[in-house]
């Protein structure tokens, strides 16, 4: 029809016919796609015909608005912006008039909220973009990081760095803030010499996490600011207060320990590991400590392989020969220069579980 000199019916007949494909996909298994696949090839012909045709902008507007928020019709992925030419700049003002009704209808519609985001964006409305995203600012802080990231982009920098640190303000209390808004605060603060800066937002990140992500973090900032020391002092000892805490350091105690560790501080880790260690920070302790500390890292194998005889099945074998009576335990006796009891030693736990014959196979592969 568009072809033929019909554009302004044709347009008329495309919307009818995604009307009445909308209706009918909500009622139908489409799994094939065949009524998806129609309804965007209407959709297409629609968008040609309007370009021939120039319909009233106004119309267009409230045509397109009204089906892509119409949450019964979803058949087809209409996108407004791609009617530009057609709206010209009246329709446009028409449309975005119609999509912010429908936001103060709906505050919370998220196709509401997308119309309206995808057309400030499409007109470089900054400030219209901010003041949408600061109606909704999510606890995690990244409706901050979106703002400040506009703002960034149109060469707005204070205002773009003020917003991220209200979003730190903002979330301060919350137990998790999304590490790209910290992360973008605390590059802006490098750029701008502010190393100390940038130890404080890490120091309050850290107390409120407590994780080794969040040690690491204030250590690699500490130490640009030249004050790794007393921040590891400190950090440290909150570290064991909140083991204390927790009776025994469910919580403080093991990232006590991997801080420890991660430092390479290990007559520290030792010192803690009694009372601290889980068995995966004990490995790591000896894996770490057996060319200082043989004896002890000795110790350490032989309690985790008791503890490794009971699971049954291929990955418990193979950690078995990988870390307890194989390389580990070997080096530890060697440097000891008692081989002969790890001879001995092997050789009665075979016995022990000699009818596990996969493990058999697997201690044999080990060349144990």
């Amino acid at each position: 029809m568009t072809a033929d000199g019909q554009a302004a019916q044709a347009v008329g007949l495309a919307e009818e016919v995604i009307g009445v494909l909308g209706e009918a996909y909500g009622e139908i298994d489409d799994s094939d796609g065949v009524v998806g696949e129609a309804a965007a090839a209407v959709a297409e012909a629609h968008l040609e015909a309007c370009g021939v045709a120039r319909p009233d902008p106004a119309r267009l507007a409230e045509w397109l608005v009204g089906t892509v928020l119409d949450e019964s019709n979803d058949v087809t992925d209409l996108d407004p912006l791609d009617y530009a030419d057609s709206l010209g700049p009246s329709g446009l003002a028409r449309m975005r008039q119609l999509a912010a009704g429908a936001l103060r209808r709906r505050p919370s519609g998220w196709a509401e909220r997308d119309l309206m985001e995808r057309l400030a964006k499409a007109e470089g409305d900054v400030d219209a973009l901010v003041a949408l995203h600061a109606q909704d600012l999510d606890p995690s802080g990244v409706t901050h990081l979106l703002i400040a990231e506009e703002l960034e982009t149109a060469g707005r920098a204070d205002e773009a760095l003020a917003w991220a640190e209200r979003g730190l303000r903002d979330c301060a209390a919350e137990p998790y803030i999304d590490g790209r808004l910290v992360e973008h605060v605390c590059v802006q603060y490098a750029k701008t010499g502010r190393a100390a800066d940038a130890v404080t937002v890490r120091r309050d990140r850290f107390r409120v996490e407590r994780s080794l992500a969040a040690y690491r973090q204030l250590r690699s900032a500490a130490r640009a600011a030249d004050c790794w020391k007393s921040e590891r002092a400190a950090a440290l000892a909150a570290l064991s207060e909140g083991a204390r805490r927790e009776h025994g350091g469910r919580y403080g105690g093991p990232v006590l320990m991997d801080a420890l560790l991660d430092d390479g501080d290990l007559d520290a880790a030792w010192c803690e590991a009694a009372d601290r260690a889980d068995d995966r920070q004990w490995e790591r302790l000896a894996d770490l400590s057996r060319e200082m500390r043989p004896a002890e890292s000795l110790g350490v194998y032989l309690r985790l392989v008791g503890r490794s005889k009971e699971p049954t099945g291929v990955r418990a074998y193979e950690h078995l020969a990988g870390f307890a009576p194989g390389g580990p335990s070997r080096d530890c006796h060697r440097a000891l220069g008692t081989e002969d009891a790890f001879t001995v030693y092997l050789g009665g736990l075979r016995t022990e579980l000699r009818r596990r014959r996969k493990l058999m196979s697997i201690l044999d592969r080990h060349g144990l």
